[in-house]
């Protein structure tokens, strides 16, 4: 029987944490995520997880003590946000390439500058091209769920790739709702013993650790890295279609909100997803056939599926709480104006900067979108922005 509770959402994943008592835990403490090796270090403390835990100097030394751990055989975790996953860059792409399967929990910040401590996805779509799978939350069920799942993905053997589990900072981070939890044996025996047969560091191999690629044979290691994010897509797939017989909740590479008749779309990430639902409900009520693509999982990009579900609309609006200073838009209208395209899609589309150092999108903001979306439609797009802020004082 499920356990109700009422936690934050670092409450959840940490608990997420607890239940699957991995091997080790390297971290450094940063706004938001602080809290998430704090409540480890004390179930640790209380004799509730047997995990390592290691604290470093760095978040650059997090994440190879992260490396190191994963190295030799050992299921290993780790939590930070913003500038301090900009200093473990290097790092980010030693986990990919040497196909680890960590699993670190991002609490989204913005990074510098100006100096911010909220909510922003320039952290994780900066590193969105590291070789990380990339899995973002609606809300604290969410974040507690995709934790829980990140290993049975990172560690299946067609993937072998390390996973990014995305929340917004403070908004889903330090917000308290209303979640169900698994009992510890459910989960226990969903996620399973890692007993990796192939490692780094197995002294029983002979393998060569950290060697300079030259140029006969390193295209051939990315391109069996691309393979791996190309298997992830099924591999999350199952995992999700497992979980739900174990949890009852349903989770795929995206989530459609009355999409399946919607004229007028918008597709975004995160906690703005529930804001988005609210207006939708409020203008269904009028007729208007709106509708939401809320994108969960970002890498690897199901583009083509997204293009397939948004194939009824006339008009979309994409949605990205990072700025890719391409003066066309953010990460995502990028990806998937490009998958519309290749689908043929004959929708219109505006590309949306929202929600930046953790400025609010409300519900009046996403029912405003929603017309000039019916707007875009009725009287054509030629005086229309493809490309602009909301929000934002000009």
């Amino acid at each position: 029987m499920a356990i109700k509770e009422r936690m934050s959402g670092n409450e959840a994943v940490a608990f997420a944490m607890k239940q699957v008592n991995p091997d080790v835990m390297p971290a450094f403490p940063i706004t938001p995520s602080t809290e998430l090796p704090q409540f480890v270090s004390s179930y640790i403390a209380n004799g509730e997880m047997d995990t390592e835990f290691i604290p470093v100097e760095s978040e650059h030394s997090a994440m190879s003590a992260a490396i190191g751990a994963e190295a030799a055989g050992a299921r290993t975790m780790t939590a930070t946000s913003s500038a301090g996953m900009a200093y473990m860059w290097e790092m980010l792409y030693v986990a990919a390439s040497n196909r680890l399967p960590i699993v670190m929990a991002l609490v989204n910040r913005a990074l510098s500058g100006p100096l911010n401590i909220n909510c922003e996805h320039s952290d994780s779509m900066g590193a969105r091209d590291s070789g990380w799978i990339q899995i973002y939350a609606e809300d604290n069920q969410e974040a507690y769920d995709n934790f829980i799942q990140a290993y049975r993905i990172a560690e299946h053997k067609d993937v072998m790739l390390p996973v990014m589990i995305c929340q917004d900072g403070f908004i889903i981070s330090h917000g308290v709702q209303n979640i169900e939890l698994l009992e510890d044996e459910k989960v226990k025996n969903f996620v399973g013993e890692y007993n990796p047969r192939h490692y780094l560091l197995n002294a029983d191999e002979t393998l060569a650790v950290g060697p300079y690629a030259v140029s006969c044979y390193g295209m051939e290691a990315k391109r069996a890295q691309a393979q791996g994010m190309i298997n992830a897509k099924q591999v999350i797939l199952d995992v999700a279609a497992e979980y739900e017989q174990v949890s009852g909740r349903k989770y795929g590479l995206f989530e459609e909100y009355c999409l399946e008749d919607a004229e007028y779309a918008i597709v975004a990430i995160g906690s703005v997803c529930g804001t988005i639902k609210d207006a939708i409900d409020n203008l269904r009520a009028q007729g208007i056939k709106a509708g939401l693509l809320k994108v969960r999982v970002f890498r690897p990009f199901p583009g083509r599926e997204m293009a397939q579900a948004l194939r009824s609309c006339k008009s979309i609006a994409i949605m990205d709480r990072s700025e890719s200073f391409s003066s066309q838009g953010g990460p995502l209208a990028a990806e998937l104006s490009a998958a519309l395209f290749q689908a043929k899609s004959q929708a219109e589309v505006i590309k949306i900067v929202y929600g930046l150092n953790g400025r609010d999108f409300t519900v009046e903001d996403g029912e405003k979108l929603f017309a000039d979306l019916k707007n875009i439609v009725q009287n054509g797009s030629k005086e229309t922005e493809e490309y602009r802020y909301i929000g934002v004082r000009e």
